[in-house]
């Protein structure tokens, strides 16, 4: 808390009538030479006071400013729906409670509203201000700016799944001219299922990195909103995106959590995903072109999939990814062992034929764990015995080894 200025007491001159006429000078002077000095002290408080008032009244203006705001009433966010020019009115769509509102408009609102518009409104339904086209944050976080470093070549065992997921995806971004000159249009989108750990995120990963498309990764569990409509408007805004920044490939992991197969459920939640599944339905094969947008959907529940997103239009082409054969194990040893010292007693080609049933993923953590062994040991080579403790521990893991065709749908949650 700020202190009024100290006054400085008033000097006063007191001459002795028998004072000489030197001894009177020399008082007067030095009278005046306290004057002086009070004078200076006065004209410092009152530069003081002039700038103490003016941080007051800076202060004051942001308190009136702030009291003013707190007593105007809130603004709220509503879509334009419809508007008609010769009346003046226009139909508005409220956000939160999907309210629709008929509202009149002034004759400038009315030529430069379009549908789709976003604006603030008050109380009474006027409208306030055009608001900037939004894009939800978490769909651009969605979008990656650096492609992932997964090449082909880190792909093993699956050469003809590769083949088709290049025709199907790389090809209409890169040679559009050719499928022009066919008469044909690209396939609109790629299904890729099969059991876990085939290799399916690693092939999209792969195509974004051979690609100059903008690559946008999503989970389907992101698409799974609390709030009603909240799920069904991240995915408009997510194609959005891609329209944005076309050519795009849309990546959906996991995309049975948000189309699986409908039910009679009328729980809140069950509905709110099935609206949203409804949306991604609309946007995939909607009346208005997709553009240069390619869509990629993995799962490994392919059995619980709605028929709806399965069709052509959709997911032109339905690529499964199996578990690698004998030879495709192989490769997949030697591209994650590449990198490593191996000791001359390492036979990949044995690994393989002692590791039916595993997959790329059961392979990649096979060599890591092996490499462990040889850590933990203290040597730099790995030799055919931390092989054979890798995989004793990873077969103790899982139990009963690793997780079979005929019985992945048990493990794959």
């Amino acid at each position: 808390m700020s202190h009024s200025p100290s006054i400085p007491d008033r000097p006063r001159l007191q001459l002795d009538p028998d004072m000489s006429n030197e001894e009177r000078l020399e008082a007067m002077l030095a009278h005046h030479d306290n004057l002086l000095d009070i004078g200076s002290q006065l004209d410092r408080e009152l530069k003081r006071a002039v700038e103490r008032g003016a941080e007051l009244r800076s202060e004051v203006d942001r308190l009136t400013r702030e009291n003013e705001s707190l007593k105007t009433s809130a603004l709220y966010v509503a879509t334009i729906e419809e508007v008609w020019p010769e009346t003046h009115e226009g139909l508005l769509r409220q956000h939160g409670n999907n309210q629709e509102i008929l509202t009149d408009l002034s004759a400038t609102q009315s030529q430069e509203l379009d549908p789709g518009d976003r604006v603030a409104v008050n109380d009474s339904f006027t409208v306030q201000e055009v608001l900037d086209t939004e894009t939800d944050a978490r769909a651009q976080a969605m979008a990656i700016d650096r492609s992932p470093d997964v090449t082909y070549d880190d792909i093993g065992g699956i050469d003809e799944q590769i083949l088709e997921v290049r025709e199907a995806v790389e090809a209409p971004l890169q040679r559009p001219e050719q499928f022009e000159a066919v008469g044909v249009k690209p396939p609109a989108g790629v299904l890729l299922y099969g059991d876990p750990g085939t290799g399916k995120t690693l092939l999209a990963k792969a195509v974004a990195n051979h690609t100059d498309a903008t690559f946008i990764k999503m989970a389907g569990s992101e698409l799974v909103r609390k709030f009603i409509g909240e799920g069904s408007r991240l995915v408009r805004d997510l194609f959005q995106l891609a329209r944005d920044e076309q050519p795009a490939i849309i990546f959906i992991d996991e995309i049975d959590a948000i189309a699986a197969k409908r039910t009679e459920s009328k729980t809140s939640g069950d509905a709110e995903v099935q609206r949203t599944m409804m949306q991604l339905l609309s946007e995939m094969d909607g009346f208005d072109a997709r553009g240069e947008i390619s869509i990629i959907g993995a799962t490994n529940r392919f059995d619980m999939l709605d028929r709806a997103i399965l069709r052509p239009g959709r997911f032109d082409r339905l690529i499964e990814v199996p578990r690698p054969d004998q030879a495709g194990r192989e490769v997949i040893l030697e591209i994650h062992t590449r990198s490593m010292r191996l000791a001359d007693d390492v036979n990949l080609q044995e690994l393989a034929e002692s590791t039916p049933g595993y997959t790329g993923a059961d392979l990649a953590s096979l060599a890591t764990e092996a490499g462990m062994v040889a850590i933990r040991d203290g040597r730099t080579a790995v030799t055919r015995s931390d092989f054979t403790s890798a995989k004793a521990r990873i077969e103790e893991d899982n139990d009963s080894g690793p997780i079979t065709s005929d019985g992945w749908a048990d493990y794959a949650y």
